[in-house]
Parts: C-alpha cells; sequence; structure tokens
C-alpha cells in the first residue's frame, strides 16, 4: 500500500466543499488522469454510469474529498470501487491516504402523491435519461430531471430508440400498436392493457418499443422511469444496505409508468418480493406497468408463482423473429440514416436483397452488416459491391435456429400421442399407461430446453428433481435396448421439432 499506512475510507452525507479558488491546478490536473485510469481500467460504460457526475471536492491534508449527486451513487461506489479510486489516487499522490464519498444532495426525497411543478431545465442531450417527467416534451428538448430520478437512477435511454424509427412488419404489429395505446394514454385515463408484458428473442425490438414507450409518456403529469431488471436489484439491495427502503418503495410507488426491462434477468427471493409487492401496489392503484423478457410469464420459472400470474393476467404479446421484407424494410430505414451523416453512401439494391436474405438471425446482426459496408465505403474509398457484400457478411451468415421447444408443448404432443390427458401427466397417478408417457415427457423437456432437472420437476405437478432424473435414465435405457421405442422417441423429437 502506497503512503505506508491503512487507507481509510469514508462516507458522509454532506461534506463542506472546498471553494474553487483554493482548487489548485495541479489538483484538477490529477482528477483528470485518475478519471482517465478509471475510464481505461472498467470500460467506457461503466465509467459513463458510475463516475460521469463525480467531482472533485477538496484535496488535503492526505485526503481526497470526492462528491456524487446521489446516496445511491455514493453507496454503489462505497461498495465496488472506492478501493480503486483511491488506489489510483494514491499513483498520483502517494501522501494520500483516505478518501471520503459525500452526497452533493443530502437526502432522498420520496415522490410527493401530486405532481409538482417544474421548471424546465436546459435540452437533455445525455443518453442516461432514465425518468421523463413532466415539463416540456422530449419534441422541444427538455426533460426535467426529478429527484425520484436522483434517487432511483433510470438506466439509460438511447435517444433514437423511438416510435418514428421501430420498422413495423406482421411479426410485431400486435406489439407495436399496444406500445403506443399505452405511450399515449393519458393520466385518469382507463387502462386497456396492465401490465402489458412483451417478449421475444434477442434483437427483436423489445427495448426498442420499451424506450420508445418512455420518451413518448413523458408528456403532461406522468411521471415515467425506465429501469432494467439488473438496475432495480441494484437500487433495492443499495436502499436495503443504505437503510432506506421504505424511501426506495415509496418513490417506486409513486410512478405513473413503471417500465422494466429483461425481466428474466430479476434475481433474489426478497428482490423479486419487493418487485411482485410494487407490481401488485401499481396496478391495484391505477398506474401503468411495461415489462419485457426473453420469454412469456409461464417460462420464467425462477420467479415466483404470484408474480407470473399477475403478469400473465395482463396482454401478454409475442414479437416473432423478422420476415425478409421486414428485413428488408429495416436496411432501408438504417441506410436513409446512415445518409443523413454520411451523404453518397450508396447501396445496390441487389445488396440489400442479399443481406435481407442471408442476415435472418435479429435486427443487431441487420445494423452490424449495414456498419461493414459504411466502414468498407468511407475508409476504402470503394463502392459497396455484391462481392463485397458477401464477403463481409460471411460470419453473420448463421443457419437458421432450430425452434424454440417448451415444455407445455413437449406436455400436450406427448399426451396426444399415448391419449392420456396434459392432466394426467402432472397427476399423482401411478398406472403404467400415465407413468410411461410421463417419464417419456420429462425425458424430451432434459434433452430438448435449456431447463434444469428442479424446473423440470416443478413443471410436472411439483415431482423432486432426482424424479426427473430416474425418468431420464429410464428412457435413455429402453431407447438403447427397444428400437421401436427409439423410433418412437425419435418421431416425438420431430413433432416437436418442426
Amino acid at each position: 500500500m502506497v503512503g505506508g499506512s491503512a487507507p481509510e475510507i469514508l462516507m458522509s452525507n454532506s461534506f463542506p466543499a472546498k471553494k474553487q479558488s483554493d482548487m489548485t491546478g495541479t489538483d484538477q490536473e490529477r482528477w483528470q488522469r485518475v478519471k482517465n485510469r478509471l475510464r481505461t481500467e472498467l470500460g467506457e460504460d461503466v465509467f459513463t454510469s458510475w463516475f460521469a457526475r463525480m467531482e472533485l471536492d477538496a484535496v488535503e491534508k492526505g485526503a481526497v474529498r470526492l462528491s456524487v449527486p446521489t446516496r445511491f451513487l455514493r453507496n454503489w461506489i462505497q461498495s465496488h470501487y472506492s478501493e480503486k479510486v483511491l488506489s489510483n489516487w494514491q499513483a498520483e499522490d502517494s501522501s494520500i491516504t483516505r478518501l471520503e464519498l459525500s452526497v452533493r444532495s443530502a437526502t432522498m426525497r420520496p415522490i410527493p402523491v401530486k405532481p409538482r411543478s417544474v421548471e424546465p431545465v436546459a435540452p437533455v442531450r445525455d443518453a442516461h435519461v432514465g425518468l421523463v417527467n413532466g415539463g416540456e416534451s422530449r419534441a422541444n428538448g427538455a426533460a426535467p430531471f426529478m429527484s425520484v430520478h436522483d434517487a432511483l437512477g433510470g438506466s439509460p435511454l438511447d435517444q433514437r430508440l423511438t416510435f418514428d424509427t421501430f420498422i413495423v412488419g406482421r411479426s410485431n404489429t400486435l406489439a407495436h400498436a399496444a406500445a403506443r395505446q399505452v405511450a399515449t394514454t393519458r393520466r385518469g385515463d382507463q387502462l386497456m392493457f396492465n401490465p402489458l408484458y412483451i417478449h421475444a428473442g434477442v434483437g427483436l425490438g423489445k427495448t426498442h418499443l420499451l424506450q420508445a414507450i418512455t420518451w413518448t409518456a413523458n408528456g403532461g403529469d406522468r411521471k415515467v422511469l425506465y429501469l432494467t431488471a439488473e438496475r432495480f436489484m441494484y437500487g433495492f439491495v443499495s436502499a436495503l444496505r443504505s437503510q432506506n427502503t421504505l424511501a426506495f418503495k415509496e418513490a417506486l410507488r409513486g410512478i405513473d409508468v413503471l417500465i422494466i426491462d429483461d425481466l428474466q434477468f430479476l434475481q433474489g427471493r426478497s428482490t423479486q418480493a419487493e418487485f411482485c409487492h410494487t407490481l401488485n401496489a401499481l396496478i391495484d392503484a391505477g398506474r401503468q406497468v411495461v415489462i419485457a423478457s426473453d420469454r412469456p410469464p409461464a417460462d420464467l420459472e425462477s420467479l415466483d408463482d404470484r408474480v407470473r400470474s399477475r403478469l400473465a393476467g395482463g396482454l401478454v404479446v409475442e414479437i416473432g423473429s423478422l420476415g425478409e421484407e421486414l428485413r428488408l424494410e429495416i436496411l432501408k430505414s438504417r441506410i436513409a440514416a446512415a445518409c443523413i451523416h454520411h451523404p453518397g453512401f450508396e447501396v445496390p439494391t441487389s445488396v440489400l436483397g442479399f443481406i435481407a436474405k442471408s442476415v435472418t438471425h435479429n435486427g443487431r446482426d441487420l445494423e452490424g452488416a449495414i456498419n461493414r459496408l459504411l466502414a468498407h465505403n468511407k475508409l476504402t474509398g470503394q463502392p459497396v459491391t455484391l462481392e463485397m457484400a458477401e464477403r463481409e457478411m460471411r460470419d453473420l451468415i448463421r443457419p437458421a435456429e432450430p425452434k424454440r421447444v417448451r415444455i407445455e408443448d413437449i406436455q400436450r404432443v406427448v399426451a396426444r400421442q399415448y391419449n392420456v390427458s396434459r392432466a394426467d401427466l402432472l397427476s399423482s397417478r401411478r398406472t403404467a399407461n400415465v407413468v410411461r408417457p410421463r417419464q417419456v415427457a420429462m425425458y424430451l423437456a432434459k434433452i430438448l430446453t435449456l431447463r434444469s432437472l428442479p424446473e423440470i420437476g416443478r413443471r410436472f405437478g411439483g415431482r423432486d428433481h432426482t424424479t426427473v432424473l430416474h425418468a431420464v435414465r429410464k428412457i435413455e435405457n429402453l431407447a438403447g435396448n427397444d428400437s421401436a421405442f427409439a423410433d418412437e422417441i425419435e418421431t416425438l423429437k420431430r413433432l416437436l421439432q418442426d
């Protein structure tokens, strides 16, 4: 340890900041170098999320005094990055032995029940805007930061992800229409879909729709908060550690439109319980909730039954895979956007057709394809050709993904094949005409899905994982010794995967 003594890291709600006139140029230069080190070591995303609003207040008597605008930020940095910040300071000044973190805004104020009149602030240029509340609309470039945003730390928003830039096709028409309806509903209006639950695979537009709702729903008197499930967990855990759970709950439950992205990542029994209480409180109070995940509520085995039941009680909409026609429209839209900043960038129709036909995985791959064409064109000065596109797109052309098989599909197909009911498969009946189909269904669930043995057991009437393991081994042995039975299993696989 540099400096010869153990470091001290202190927290406070407030420290008297050193006057700017007393701050030396050397102090600020060192602070800039420390920030550059942190950016290099942690990456741009982490640095922007946690250190962009940190300020140097004073350097004196072996102590560095830094401040952040919220208690949440202070607690998170204290728990995860304080030693790293201190060690980087000590690399600049070996006399530093103490780091003091303070909050510029000392207290976390709960959201008032009635919206306050807030003067608009300067236009928002920062992508890290999680709460859009009252004041001027985004079209006018003003979205004031409220105390709830400071308290909860909304997740970053991308200003490109609006309804205007969302391309509508057959696979996403219903999800888009429902999102539009939610976004344009005014406070006090009857809520048509609550909660609205959108699920889809990676890169098919879930986050785009959720952020479009956030940008659009910011008008008038509604408070809108967009959070990833991960950020929700961070906020709750931080509130627990700082003993601010009551303020955290009051702030969340004062939201008019709560938007949660990537719900599949919500972990922890206490966090899920708090999410369930928040969900119930908001819906019961007539507040809008919007959720996105990579699977439907019934497939979120890690979530409590009560949460899945409440989510399934709203409007559940799936965004399907992108058809070729929709992929072509997305490509045209992305090229038009690129041409605004890069006049002269042209992509022949034959190249567009090739990419739309060949790059089928998701919208992000399509955007990556356009970026490659643009880079080639601008860096080499060569025009975009079909030959060049075929060469550059090789790794983006992936084999078609196998159909995603659900346990419910397996139970339905097996029940029909063996002339039993799905209820029989889930029951405690142990007659031969039920036990064998149940074991077959468990075996297929193990080999055709990514579900764990305990999850499969729970989906088959709450059975123990050892029961599932016994079924899997039993069917493997039978199939290995009986070719007719093995053919029967293969037939079931084809039925489920076609």
